[in-house]
C-alpha cells in the first residue's frame, strides 16, 4: 500500500464534455490546487478521451468510463492508485460510478441520473429510474462498507436536500431535484452509514450554498436562483481529517464553461 498523502486536495466538478473543457478543468485544478480531480458527464467515449492533456499537467493515473454523448465518470490523479472500480447500477452500464483506492481510502464518484422534468415516475419514466439509482445506492454501499471505514462519495447528486441548498425552498419544492420525494431517498442514502455531508459540515444550515446555475440565467450573479446538486461525503472516520471546502463559483463566469462550479475538499488522509 502507497504511504498515505498528506492534506489531499480533491475536487470534483460536472463538466458537461472533458474534450470541449479539458483546459477549464486545469485551470480550476491550478486555482483548487488539486491533487484528484473528480469529473462527471465527461461525454466521451473512453477511446477518445484527452489523456495528453492531463498527463501533461501531471496527472498520471488515470480511471475513466465514458461513452458518445452521455453520462462519463473519470477520477485524475497526481497520487497513484491502489485499486479501481468500475461499477453499473439498477441493471444498465450508463457511466455514472467508478471508484478507486487512494491513500488507503476509497474514493467514489458519482453521477445520480437528473431525473427528467416531471416529478412522477408513472408518468417519467428517468424520475423512477434516479430514485431507483439512490435506492441501489443506499443499499450496496449499506452492504460494502462498515461505518467504520474510511471512504467518500462525490459527484453531481442531481438533489439539493436542504432548505437552504436552494434559491427558493418554497418553489421549488415540485420541481426535480428538491421535492419531497427525492430528498427522502438521499437521506435514507447518507443515513445508511451516517455519512458527513461536507458542505454543510463547513457551511451552517441558515446560509445558502450552491453549485449550479441554470444556462437560462443571463445574469446568474444577480439572479442567483442556484442550487446545491454538487456533494462531497465522507464516512464518520474521516470527520475530524477534513480541513477544508471550497466552491470555485467564479468558474460559473468562464467563457463556455459547465452550469455547474468546481468544489473541492482537503482532508489528511495521515490523520
Amino acid at each position: 500500500m502507497a504511504d498515505r498523502a498528506k492534506n489531499l486536495r480533491i475536487m470534483t466538478w460536472n463538466i458537461n464534455s472533458v474534450r470541449l473543457r479539458a483546459e477549464l478543468v486545469l485551470k480550476a485544478a491550478a486555482e483548487m490546487r488539486a491533487d484528484v480531480i473528480c469529473l462527471q458527464e465527461t461525454k466521451c467515449p473512453d477511446e477518445n478521451f484527452p489523456h495528453d492533456v492531463f498527463e501533461a499537467a501531471g496527472f498520471a493515473h488515470r480511471h475513466i468510463n465514458g461513452m458518445k454523448s452521455y453520462n462519463g465518470v473519470a477520477i485524475l490523479s497526481k497520487v497513484p492508485f491502489e485499486k479501481t472500480e468500475i461499477h453499473h447500477r439498477v441493471g444498465r452500464e450508463d457511466c455514472r460510478h467508478i471508484m478507486v483506492r487512494i491513500a488507503g481510502m476509497d474514493l467514489h464518484d458519482l453521477y445520480i441520473p437528473a431525473g427528467g422534468d416531471i416529478p412522477d415516475r408513472d408518468q417519467n419514466e428517468k424520475f423512477g429510474h434516479k430514485l431507483d439509482f439512490v435506492d441501489e445506492l443506499k443499499t450496496w454501499f449499506g452492504t460494502q462498507y462498515k461505518k467504520t471505514d474510511r471512504a467518500m462519495v462525490v459527484g453531481d447528486f442531481n438533489i439539493a436536500p436542504f432548505e437552504h441548498d436552494v434559491w427558493s425552498h418554497k418553489q421549488l419544492l415540485n420541481v426535480v431535484s428538491h421535492t419531497p420525494i427525492e430528498v427522502e431517498r438521499l437521506t435514507a442514502f447518507s443515513t445508511a452509514l451516517d455519512w458527513v455531508d461536507v458542505g454543510r459540515h463547513f457551511v451552517p444550515m441558515d446560509e445558502k450554498l450552491y453549485t449550479w446555475w441554470s444556462y437560462r440565467n443571463r445574469d446568474w450573479r444577480k439572479s442567483n436562483r442556484g442550487r446545491r446538486l454538487d456533494h462531497i461525503w465522507v464516512t464518520l472516520p474521516l470527520k475530524e481529517a477534513l480541513k477544508s471546502h471550497d466552491v470555485l463559483a467564479d468558474a460559473r463566469d468562464w467563457e463556455k464553461t459547465s452550469d455547474h462550479v468546481p468544489v473541492a475538499v482537503e482532508i489528511d488522509l495521515a490523520a
